[in-house]
């Protein structure tokens, strides 16, 4: 199971590394790896502030910016029924398919 907590306005996924029996953070959005283990939520969240100034220092110093950069397009495959299934659906809402996918996406990902 995962989880997002945010530090320092940095959002990151949490889970458990069962290999290792701890819980491991990585920050999304950011270009490049900047991940921490810590054995609970406190000790993870310190051991996160501390990647993540490491991270950004190290961007800083070789001139490359730190963030992620996204298109805003992404290709998805469904099955041949699911995507009948939607294209009805953006019909019955009168939208065209991108704007109702677009819309259950934004849905779904602001109201976690």
């Amino acid at each position: 199971m995962n989880n997002i907590i945010e530090i320092d306005g940095h959002k990151a996924v949490v889970s458990l590394d069962p290999d290792i029996g701890m819980l491991r953070g990585e920050f999304l959005g950011l270009n490049g790896g900047a991940d921490f283990y810590a054995e609970s939520i406190s000790a993870l969240r310190e051991e996160g502030a501390i990647s993540l100034k490491v991270f950004l220092e190290m961007c800083r110093e070789k001139g490359i910016s730190p963030y992620r950069q996204f298109s805003g397009r992404f290709n998805v495959r469904l099955a041949p029924e699911t995507h009948e299934a939607a294209v009805l659906a953006a019909k019955a809402a009168q939208k065209s398919l991108n704007e109702w996918v677009s819309d259950v996406i934004e849905d779904a990902a602001t109201n976690r």
